[in-house]
């Protein structure tokens, strides 16, 4: 099989393709009456990482589906990194996914079914280090290559975790670097080092399980997972949805350490232009360098954890010991004409 570059089938890469948070709202926007499901613990509404519903004996059905062109020239990587992605959200929810099932898109004009066969296999890894079946799936001829799953999960009803609970004066937590849009910019633009792309790759390709643990924690009061909104959109939607706001230390936010040199040297990707743009007017004055990570899309991106102040030392022990050195980078506050503040 010759070598193939999947990344220059596609217009877009991994999250930072999707459609800007203004756009989307303006999509799912309807006058049209909304029926009324009880047992809908969650749906469109808040703008959460999964849809909800109650199955009325203590358990919760989590249902999600997320896809995206390639990130990654390697096809069993990027079949890997769009099955990690798109199972976070039942992690983000507080559940434990039970099935996948694939959603496919091929340019089977020009690249061979066989490329596919590969991103299939690295999705197929992913979902037995989760402990679940990839039990079936979609497949279409696509004008770019297309991957994503659709992933069922379930979760305790008390154990269920939100993006709109959260408390003012608890503390923001963040389970993995930023800086993965700049990084794969840097790769399309042949300017990444191969060992700065690796430190990308080793990160999209981390399960986000730990927020299965989370989900137990009573503590934890709002959970989700950053993704291709950037931190900056993801916050903006826990204050918005909470009624709170927030106050983040720069400094103190997980980033990979060697970004600098790619934003020098403009390797911004779109996603964060548009991101930008969608929710900017909401965050209090910061540098250009700040924006450009803040808002930077990520792909398979950690979690983002809001937790009770006078539990913190507890948190940061448990996390710990399911292998998460953590410290906060910001805090919850009452609501201020700023969604979130940048210091």
């Amino acid at each position: 099989m010759e070598s193939i570059k999947l990344t220059q089938y596609s217009h877009g890469a991994g999250c930072g393709c999707k459609i800007s948070p203004a756009i989307l709202d303006s999509i799912l926007h309807s006058d049209l009456p909304k029926p009324s499901f009880k047992n809908l613990l969650v749906g469109n509404e808040s703008k959460d990482d999964a849809a909800v519903f109650d199955l009325g004996d203590g358990t919760c059905i989590i249902s999600t589906t997320d896809f995206f062109m390639p990130i990654v020239d390697d096809p069993i990587t990027f079949g890997a990194i769009a099955s990690v992605n798109a199972i976070s959200d039942v992690y983000a929810m507080g559940g434990v996914p039970i099935m996948a099932i694939a959603i496919l898109g091929w340019p089977v004009n020009k690249i061979s079914g066989d490329v596919a066969k590969l991103v299939l296999e690295g999705s197929r890894q992913v979902c037995k280090e989760a402990g679940i079946p990839l039990a079936g799936g979609h497949s279409i001829d696509c004008p770019e290559p297309v991957f994503g799953l659709a992933v069922t999960g379930t979760v305790k009803k008390q154990y269920l975790k939100k993006n709109n609970t959260a408390i003012a004066g608890s503390l923001l937590y963040l389970t993995k670097p930023l800086g993965v849009g700049i990084t794969t910019t840097a790769q399309k633009k042949n300017l990444v080092k191969p060992e700065h792309l690796g430190k990308a790759i080793e990160s999209m390709l981390k399960l986000n399980n730990f927020g299965s643990a989370l989900g137990e924690l009573s503590y934890v009061n709002a959970l989700t997972d950053v993704t291709g909104f950037g931190l900056l959109g993801h916050l903006c939607e826990v204050c918005e949805g909470s009624g709170v706001s927030a106050v983040i230390d720069f400094n103190e936010i997980p980033r990979f350490n060697f970004l600098d040199y790619y934003i020098q040297q403009k390797c911004i990707p779109g996603g964060t232009i548009r991101n930008w743009d969608s929710y900017g007017m909401k965050i209090n004055l910061i540098t250009e360098d700040q924006k450009v990570l803040l808002a930077d899309p990520q792909t398979s991106g950690g979690l983002l954890v809001s937790v009770a102040e006078q539990h913190a030392k507890s948190f940061e022990i448990f996390a710990l010991q399911h292998g998460h050195e953590l410290k906060p980078f910001g805090k919850l506050v009452p609501k201020e004409s700023h969604a979130v503040t940048v210091h």
